[in-house]
């Protein structure tokens, strides 16, 4: 069966692994690798995985591991910056590590703070720690929110990048099922061009998108 990508909407997607749970296709023009429509999670056992995650600002280790996005994002940004924390999830952490750097910060999360004024306002950048690879629609959600920034502004993405067929065979992301896209510097670099942004790559998993 033909399949769009939810990226770039190319219909020239092809068959790229199948494991005991699901398919993953891939696209030939931006290489996401995605999840059909079919195998995805209807919103009651989504939220149900969502429920089970544990972050919080006082857990240092996950500080740490936000901190990959953080410290090269903070480093560009102007002093009093305001931030968007897209997909902050049950325990918004990110946000607070902006505010405590003199950042004032909206979050947004469909679950868990889903209130949707946060989408009529501006900001001088906006971040998705762990979240496009959730995305049913990443090319239009993440198009949104580029619409959003002013020239220069600063789109702060983290995710784990496909690497190769071989390794996303044995892959652990791949292993839940809230994962539904998985992109890959190819898919960024696509991405960027067509909402007319620079990419570039200062830390693992992270990837730093400006508007032109």
């Amino acid at each position: 069966m033909m399949q769009t990508c939810p990226l770039c909407a190319s219909r020239d997607t092809h068959h790229y692994h199948r494991d005991a749970r699901r398919d993953y296709r891939q696209c030939a023009r931006c290489e996401l690798v995605f999840v059909p429509p079919a195998s995805r999670l209807d919103p009651t056992d989504e939220r149900a995985v969502y429920d089970q995650h544990e972050n919080s600002p006082d857990d240092l280790g996950y500080r740490r591991f936000l901190s990959r996005l953080f410290e090269p994002l903070r480093g560009r940004l102007a002093p009093g910056a305001r931030g968007l924390d897209f997909g902050a999830g049950p325990g918004p952490t990110l946000s607070v590590m902006f505010e405590e750097a003199g950042h004032p910060m909206a979050i947004y999360d469909p679950f868990y703070a889903p209130d949707r004024a946060v989408f009529e306002r501006r900001y001088e950048f906006i971040t998705a720690t762990e979240v496009v690879e959730h995305l049913f629609e990443p090319g239009r959600e993440l198009a949104r929110l580029a619409a959003m920034l002013p020239q220069g502004g600063w789109l702060g993405l983290m995710t784990k990048r496909v690497a190769s067929r071989q390794a996303f065979a044995g892959w652990h992301y791949i292993l839940d099922p809230t994962h539904v896209c998985f992109f890959s510097e190819t898919s960024f670099a696509w991405l960027a061009g067509h909402l007319g942004m620079s990419v570039e790559f200062p830390a693992a998993d992270v990837a730093l998108l400006q508007k032109r």
